[in-house]
Formats: structure tokens, C-alpha cells, sequence
């Protein structure tokens, strides 16, 4: 019998993956495009939140670089329009609960398939969704932020030649990061989005969608 479940067994493994994997992706970051006050700052390398670290054990092809490194995306009107329009779509048809009132768990990161979720499965829904219509995963990134409560959320950044823009199922629009309020603490790596990059503020949240 063994000593680990396999399950603990591939979350510890993508844990490590992610500590090895930054030396590479810090050669990658030299295509990117510098930080600006309209983007974001990537400071260094972190850990991945356990929910997401989760959700990789079981779509594990999702967590893994693939596809070309585009540093940012250009928002010509199409693509502004089709940005706002998949944002608003789900907003409107995702159901939003919490994790404790769908599956009896504090956080669980998973896909609304049934039409419910809380902000991350939120988040996750309009990645696919883009990358679906074409969008590169380097540009679309699951980011954990503080609220205005100080309480852990989790949006949606896209990283364009407009700056970093926030899809949020807490907000209709789409904003540039510094008119959010928020305190960012964490995103996925450009380069790699197995792994995480901090962002400033120093405190993580235990839970990141404690609410909706």
C-alpha cells in the first residue's frame, strides 16, 4: 500500500515542478514587455494557491506552458468587443455561490459546468472561453487579489497594449488594475502559467473565494 495517496503525491510534484521551472521562466520574461504604471508588476516567483495547485491535478494540460509567449494583447475594436462580450456573458449565465454552499468545501477551483460558481470558477470560465476563441493563455491571467474588505478574491487580468485590464464577476465593466481597489498579491506567470509571480502586497489570503 502506498505511503501517499497519488493524488497528494502529483499536487506535491506540480508544488516542486513550479520551484524548478522559475529559472526558465525568468529567461523567458526577456520578450515580455516591461512594467509601466499600467501594468502590473511582476516581482518574483511564489507558490500557486493550493485551490489552483488542485484544480492542475486534475487538468493538468491547462497548467503546463503551451502555445506561443505573446507579451500582450492588441485591442483593436473587434477584440475589445469580444473581450466585453465574454465578460458580460459570464457574468450574466454563472449562478454565483460559494464553495461551502455548492460542494461543502471552504475553496475548490473547478469549471461552472452546472451553472454555479464562485470567483475563481468564474475566472477559469472566461480563460477557457477566450482561449477557446483563440486568445494566448500567456495574455489571460488567474490573478488573487485582496478586496475591498481585505477578504481573498480572484479575477481574470489581460494583459494588452492598453495596460493590464480586470474581468471581475463583482464589476459590469472592464478596468484598468489601478481602478479596481484592490491589493494584488499573486498572478500566473506569463511565461508559464504553473507558476506564480507576486505582485506586492505581502499578505496572502487563506481562502480566496471565501464569498462569490
Amino acid at each position: 500500500m502506498p505511503l501517499f495517496p497519488a493524488r497528494t503525491l502529483l499536487m506535491i510534484g506540480l508544488l516542486l515542478w513550479g520551484t524548478q521551472m522559475a529559472a526558465a521562466g525568468s529567461v523567458r520574461y526577456a520578450s515580455l514587455p516591461p512594467a509601466t504604471p499600467e501594468r502590473l508588476d511582476a516581482l518574483a516567483n511564489t507558490s500557486a494557491p493550493i485551490g489552483f495547485v488542485e484544480f492542475c491535478g486534475s487538468h493538468g494540460n491547462e497548467c503546463a506552458p503551451s502555445g506561443p509567449l505573446v507579451g500582450e494583447m492588441v485591442l483593436d475594436e473587434p477584440k475589445l468587443a469580444e473581450l466585453k462580450k465574454v465578460n458580460r456573458s459570464v457574468n450574466d449565465t454563472v449562478e454565483p455561490v460559494t464553495d461551502l454552499e455548492h460542494y461543502g468545501v471552504t475553496e475548490r477551483w473547478a469549471y461552472p459546468d452546472d451553472g454555479k460558481g464562485d470567483c475563481e470558477d468564474y475566472v477559469l470560465e472566461k480563460r477557457r472561453v477566450l482561449m477557446n476563441l483563440g486568445w494566448p493563455a500567456s495574455v489571460l491571467l488567474i490573478t488573487v487579489v485582496r478586496d475591498r474588505d481585505g477578504d481573498g478574491h480572484a479575477v481574470l487580468t489581460v494583459v494588452s497594449d492598453r495596460g493590464d485590464l480586470i474581468l471581475d464577476n463583482q464589476a459590469p465593466e472592464i478596468v484598468r488594475w489601478r481602478e479596481t481597489g484592490y491589493r494584488f498579491v499573486k498572478r500566473q506567470s506569463q511565461a508559464d502559467p504553473g507558476q506564480w509571480v507576486s505582485l506586492g502586497e505581502t499578505r496572502s489570503p487563506p481562502v480566496v473565494g471565501g464569498g462569490r
